[in-house]
Order: C-alpha cells, then structure tokens, then sequence
C-alpha cells in the first residue's frame, strides 16, 4: 500500500499527533480531579510512563489511542502496510511487558482505550476512583 500524500505532507500530519496531554488524557484527568483524586502525570521512572499515577495506591492507568496501541489488532492489521503493521506490534509489545513489569512492583495496572472514553468517560473514572480508594484502605495511604 502506497502513501496517497508526499513526504512533506506526510511529515505535517504527523508532527500533529501527540503522545502526551491527548483529549482522552485530559477528559479523564479532569474528571478524576474533580473527584478528589491527586496522581502524577506521565510518571517517567515506572514502566511505560503511565499516563496517571497514584503512587500512595500504586495504580498505574494508561489512556491508550485505538490506533497507535491496536485495539482488535488482529482484525485489521493484515490492511496496514509492513511500517504500520510493524510499528503497532511493536507498541503493542511495549505496552505487554510495561504491565507484566507494573504488576511483578505491585501495582494495579488500568488500561482505558480512547473509544471507552468517548462512550462512558464518567464510568471508566468511577472505575479508577474504586481502584484507588480499595486500594488506599488496604495500603493505608492517603491520596
């Protein structure tokens, strides 16, 4: 499959597309500080720089984009060309061993996908807002 834009185009579009701060992140970050809830942002020095950390409850959550981290793969790659098909996997397998590592340290790890979040953003916090607050009772921290 062949490119349909030139490489400056190419270039523009991507230099567009974040990994940081997305809409996603920021609806659920709001949502969560409106209930209350104190976490650290892209913690770099656990596994994966999980977009939200609560470290008291050591709950990891990351805010994941349905392409960039292969929500149903299977089902759609075979239509990707081999850089994207590649480049998918390999996120794919970053994000596995992140939370293989996250849990072998303790932590909870939550994964919302970005079309979660545009069906039911309230829902998927409410799931976080438990998470934290079980685990905050057990560990005896305070948020």
């Amino acid at each position: 499959m062949t490119d349909n834009l030139t490489p400056e185009q190419r270039s523009y579009h991507m230099s567009r597309v974040r990994s940081k701060n997305t809409a996603p992140e920021m609806k659920i970050r709001r949502l969560a500080h409106g209930r209350g809830l104190r976490y650290r942002i892209h913690a770099d020095w656990l596994p994966g720089k999980p977009d939200l950390a609560f470290i008291g409850a050591r709950v990891a959550v990351f805010i994941d984009g349905d392409f960039w981290h292969g929500w149903r793969f299977l089902g759609w790659r075979d239509k990707l060309g081999d850089y994207w098909r590649e480049k998918i996997g390999r996120n794919r397998r970053r994000d596995a061993g992140s939370f293989r590592k996250l849990r072998s340290q303790g932590w909870l790890v939550i994964r919302i996908w970005e079309h979660e979040i545009k069906r039911d953003a309230g829902g998927y916090v409410d799931r976080v807002e438990s998470a934290v607050r079980r685990r905050c009772v057990i560990v005896r921290c305070c948020m």
